[in-house]
């Protein structure tokens, strides 16, 4: 896999209710990162994951990240995810599909390696997006260990241009699919909410705060205000940091892109910023 992989998702696959754990999540969004969207995409094809390329994604040894591979893969299989729209956005209140993120799995020992076949149901909301979708590098997730950071993280970031996010709890807990899990606030605040958001801060390109919101005398929403970290090292002496998007492969400009960020959105502030230069 390149480096600077970019994951590209319909919003409506950030908003299921799902529950993967924080290796699963990585392999997936792996394979998602390599999805072309440039060409016809068919369910048969396989998207492969090394233990060298997850070991260096995920900083352990390569012993560790095939174990780790091999083991998420064959959960994977089990996983299921509930989705509530169309891939054209069009909502379905009446109906509700439960699908498979994979179809199959593929072991290649001796190389190191597995291959993942995405469900046929998934793939809609993974290719030939032009609206409602969220993009943002791979690499601001790797190093999360808790799968609620990723899920918030995403969640977050399919904000992005706005920079302030409301969620029930209620919305929250079905996202995350719960259940009957930390039934207190207390409970879901120490071991969800709180840990979530510390890895975000940590972890990723976003800052974030949040604060509790009661109707009467229940915590009824989570409010996460958020923007990009400021970075704090000056500029060499003499340096051009004028952003030119004219000038730049899509590559390039990728790697200044912020999440949740449309193309027309990263060029236009790019021209603006090299504008103002």
């Amino acid at each position: 896999m390149p480096q600077e992989l970019q994951v590209v998702k319909s919003n409506h696959i950030i908003s299921a209710s799902y529950r993967l754990s924080a290796v699963e999540q990585r392999l997936i969004l792996s394979c998602i990162a390599q999805v072309r969207r440039d060409e016809e995409i068919t369910d048969e094809v396989l998207y492969s994951v090394t233990a060298a390329e997850f070991a260096k994604l995920c900083g352990t040894d390569q012993k560790t990240a095939y174990r780790d591979l091999a083991a998420a893969a064959d959960r994977l299989l089990e996983r299921r995810i509930t989705i509530m729209f169309e891939p054209n956005g069009e909502a379905r209140p009446e109906r509700k599909r439960r699908t498979v993120w994979v179809q199959t799995a593929d072991y290649i020992e001796k190389e190191g390696r597995v291959e993942l076949r995405f469900g046929k149901d998934i793939l809609p909301f993974l290719i030939g997006l032009t609206e409602q979708f969220t993009r943002y590098a791979l690499s601001a997730v790797s190093n999360m260990s808790s799968a609620y950071a990723i899920r918030l993280f995403e969640l977050l970031a399919q904000f992005g241009s706005v920079g302030s996010r409301e969620i029930s709890v209620e919305q929250l807990r079905d996202w995350f699919q719960l259940e009957d899990r930390y039934p207190l606030m207390a409970d879901l605040r120490r071991w969800v909410i709180e840990p979530a958001v510390a890895q975000v801060n940590e972890h990723s390109p976003l800052a974030v705060k949040w604060e509790q919101r009661k109707t009467g005398r229940k915590v009824t929403h989570l409010v996460f205000t958020f923007g990009p970290k400021k970075t704090t090292k000056p500029a060499a002496k003499g340096a051009n940091t004028a952003l030119t998007p004219a000038d730049m492969t899509d590559t390039e400009m990728a790697a200044h892109a912020r999440p949740g960020e449309t193309w027309e959105q990263l060029r236009a502030r790019l021209r603006k910023a090299g504008t103002a230069a």
